[in-house]
């Protein structure tokens, strides 16, 4: 079974971070970038939670948002979303992006009710299209993100470390909201 695919809907629901959880965002993130070999590249984990702290409690801008997939209970956070309007150099003033999506645990149903949410919140927002960076090597990803109606764009780029130790190369895709 591929990372993406489907087991017993498990029961959670989305809502906006709280602060008390940039912790756990911090160690939901980890674990991802240390499945995809990018571990050594993340702060140390205080940092890390601080950055979250900030990105919940102090956004930039009223479109940046975090929201959190939970369990049944509310409380227990399963995954994670950083959206906000695209910083790409072509994006028109309408696109928004996802900058970090996370799911502990995939295929049990809060990577889709997360995707839903972070879409709904974008069209609430004003946003005509949707845009994310995902790395050519993640195969299930793309294929969860076509079945959901994300395709590429054509852009690509090759983003890295300054000394090049670690490099990721990533495929655009976009989805039209709203």
């Amino acid at each position: 079974m591929s990372e993406y695919q489907r087991s017993a809907p498990e029961p959670g629901f989305v809502r906006l971070a709280m602060a008390d959880e940039a912790e756990r965002i911090a160690e939901l993130q980890a674990g991802a970038w240390a499945r995809a070999g990018l571990g050594a590249q993340l702060p140390d984990l205080a940092t890390a939670a601080t950055s979250w702290l900030t990105a919940i409690a102090a956004p930039p801008l009223a479109a940046c948002r975090v929201l959190v997939a939970t369990a049944g209970d509310r409380r227990t956070v399963t995954g994670f979303a950083a959206i906000g309007p695209s910083e790409d150099p072509d994006a028109a003033r309408t696109d928004a992006i996802v900058g970090e999506f996370v799911i502990g645990r995939t295929g049990r149903g809060h990577g889709s009710r997360l995707l839903n949410a972070v879409v709904g919140t974008m069209a609430a927002d004003g946003f005509e299209r949707a845009t994310w960076w995902v790395p050519t090597t993640a195969d299930g990803l793309r294929a969860f993100l076509s079945g959901c109606g994300w395709a590429p764009d054509g852009a690509h780029r090759e983003i890295g470390t300054e000394d090049g130790t670690a490099t990721l190369r990533q495929v655009r895709l976009h989805t039209a909201i709203g």
